[in-house]
């Protein structure tokens, strides 16, 4: 009876093993492409870059991309990627991007595409995804409007689309919660990205009186150190970039949208589908980004308050409005 019992134990560890070593195994023949219009070092496609290279360190699968891609090459790689046998391809898609991927996406209805749209999903294996990180953005407006003297606040932003707009208001009304005096200059540069444009775009709203500025693009904290005034980064924990200036910004964190689409994908549950959730704070996909020196520097009041108010919105309590309408200067 004993050796019986032995030999079913037996049995059933080597079923656990096969079954450990087979996902193991599915991780390790996973193959993950991301196509991106701009350079990773763009706050937008860092965000899914970085996600997913954490993902391949961490699970060990395949992970490729391609930067800087045009509009004429747009399809091409794409479909490069889709005839290489690639199980998921994601990137940033959007305006140039956005025609094409879908259009791949037809072609290849065996492989999951994931890429940003203020647009729909496309059955059967197209989903949408956006940063959806109004929240933090929302919390960083009430320390603007806690902490300005002159009750004018700069924005730097892309373009006037939905994904930006959200930002930017978010932001605008965290500042009126707290401080209905506020007033904001905004600057929308034309472009995904152009530190030039960007910079010149907040000396400007500095000369006619901001002193503290949201970057929602990248180019702003150079003119910020010139003159001395404080800002807020955005989609990631941009302090390191200009430690005495940067207070903290809201952060996207794709890591749960990417590991939720490389499981679905893995157990043969993908589907089109939009995927806004799993950017938001309650799933992990957005955050405030550390004080790190700020946390001293900032009255502990205004820390408190925001914190408060952090929780409230992860757990239900409070939702932050979503207005995805351009924002004019006052």
């Amino acid at each position: 009876m004993r050796k019986s019992v032995l030999a079913l134990l037996m049995v059933f560890v080597l079923l656990l093993a096969g079954t450990a070593s087979a996902e193991v195994k599915d991780y390790k023949d996973f193959k993950l492409a991301a196509v991106f219009q701009t350079a990773i070092e763009e706050p937008w496609d860092g965000a899914i870059h970085q996600a997913c290279i954490l993902l391949q360190k961490e699970l060990g699968f395949t992970y490729e991309f391609t930067e800087k891609v045009g509009a004429a090459d747009f399809e091409r790689v794409l479909r490069e990627y889709a005839e290489r046998g690639f199980d998921l391809i994601v990137g940033d898609a959007f305006l140039a991007g956005e025609e094409p991927s879908r259009r791949v996406a037809k072609d290849y209805p065996e492989v999951a595409f994931a890429f940003g749209s203020e647009f729909t999903f496309q059955e059967p294996n197209y989903s949408v995804f956006d940063n959806w990180i109004h929240e933090p953005s929302y919390l960083c407006g009430i320390i603007a409007g806690r902490m300005t003297k002159t009750n004018t606040l700069g924005i730097v932003a892309a373009l006037p689309i939905a994904e930006v707009n959200r930002l930017v208001h978010a932001f605008k009304e965290g500042a009126l919660s707290v401080n209905p005096k506020v007033k904001v200059k905004v600057a929308y540069i034309g472009s995904w990205f152009d530190p030039p444009k960007a910079k010149e775009a907040t000396l400007a709203q500095i000369e006619a009186g901001a002193d503290l500025i949201f970057a929602e693009r990248f180019g702003v904290f150079e003119a910020a150190k010139e003159k001395g005034v404080l800002a807020f980064g955005n989609m990631m924990d941009q302090h390191d970039l200009a430690p005495e200036v940067v207070i903290t910004g809201p952060v996207w964190n794709m890591g749960p949208t990417v590991r939720y689409c490389i499981d679905e994908v893995r157990s043969k549950k993908w589907k089109a589908g939009d995927l806004r959730e799993w950017s938001m704070m309650a799933r992990g996909g957005a955050y405030l980004a550390p004080f790190h020196e700020f946390q001293q520097k900032l009255p502990p009041e205004v820390l408190k308050e925001v914190r408060e108010l952090e929780a409230k919105i992860m757990n239900g309590q409070f939702t932050v409005p979503i207005i995805e309408t351009e924002l004019k200067t006052d």
